[in-house]
């Protein structure tokens, strides 16, 4: 027979009760007061609710064998039967490898650069040489990548400036993109390249919002420019720097799938072939959807919980978080 909880209980409920109650009206009375901020807000809403929290719907399919004719719900279960295909198939090592070797050479070499360009910037004090490097360095960012792609195969053929170069050193002329020990070279400089100006952007924003006077401090002090950076320019942006690392730490195991899929050919799959482009000529070449968007699955399971793991170290090691 149920019982009638105790004064205790009920006393241990009301609260939670009223906090729920509360925030609800809080929420209603948030609305009437800024109505436009949230008819604002309704746009982005929907584009999240359609383009991306929608489509998961379709990610169920991971775990069935999926025909278009039978559609979603009414083809099979298999359950992880795609899963224990793709870590017992023959690629599973070789796309695993290449995709954390190549995020690894992203991380040494590409997440630095940025923040290197934006700390000699910072020392610059002619305007306007300052501004014209800015304008150099980020404008291949907004270069489409099938053009980006294009330049990089004309640029490093065996006739091309990068065999040129090569060859008034010395070098034999090679077709570069079909050597596999330099593609990643090639896609990692590239890559660089593209994104550095655009990256130095946030940056720069950072040490905008670094107070003058710890220079001044400092200056009087006796620190040189370099003593002013390690201790006042650095630990400044530092909450940016952990930011965008935790961010990257959620892209590592995706890589540039459309930039490899534009650069790559069958000789250069032993040091290029990563999940993105595995999943690509799996599920669009091969037609088998359901085994990709099981790999594809896993992919993003891994870097969710990479950037549940970094935020957490994160906020252990210097208070600094995304929540």
């Amino acid at each position: 027979m149920a019982k009638h909880p105790s004064r205790v209980q009920h006393a241990t409920l009301l609260p939670a009760a009223r906090s729920n109650t509360t925030s609800r009206w809080g929420l209603l009375k948030d609305i009437r007061k800024n109505p436009w901020l949230y008819i604002m807000l309704t746009p982005v809403l929907l584009y999240f609710t359609v383009f991306h929290y929608y489509p998961m719907y379709g990610a169920m399919i991971a775990f069935k064998d999926f025909s278009p004719r039978l559609g979603i719900t009414g083809s099979p279960w298999v359950g992880w039967e795609h899963f224990e295909s793709f870590f017992q198939g023959i690629y599973f090592w070789r796309v695993i490898k290449n995709t954390l070797i190549i995020s690894f050479y992203e991380l040494v070499f590409g997440f630095p650069a940025p923040l290197i360009l934006a700390l000699l910037l910072n020392e610059v004090r002619k305007t306007v040489f300052k501004r014209t490097v800015q304008t150099l360095t980020y404008m291949p960012h907004f270069i489409s990548l099938v053009v980006v792609c294009g330049i990089i195969k004309e640029f490093t053929m065996s006739d091309g400036i990068v065999n040129d170069l090569l060859s008034f050193f010395g070098r034999e002329r090679v077709s570069l993109l079909l050597g596999p020990e330099y593609f990643r070279t090639i896609f990692i400089s590239s890559g660089i390249w593209q994104n550095i100006g655009w990256g130095t952007i946030i940056y720069l924003a950072a040490l905008a919002g670094i107070d003058q006077e710890q220079y001044e401090a400092a200056r009087m002090d006796g620190a040189s420019r370099w003593k002013q950076m390690l201790h006042v320019t650095l630990p400044g942006i530092m909450p940016t720097i952990i930011i965008l690392f935790i961010l990257e730490m959620g892209r590592i195991m995706y890589v540039g799938g459309e930039k490899i899929i534009l650069l790559y050919n069958p000789s250069t799959y032993e040091t290029a072939d990563v999940i993105s482009s595995y999943v690509y000529r799996v599920g669009l070449q091969e037609f088998d959807y359901s085994f990709s968007s099981a790999v594809g699955l896993f992919n993003s399971a891994i870097n969710f919980m990479l950037v549940i793991c970094s935020n957490w170290l994160s906020r252990k090691m210097n208070n600094t978080s995304l929540w």
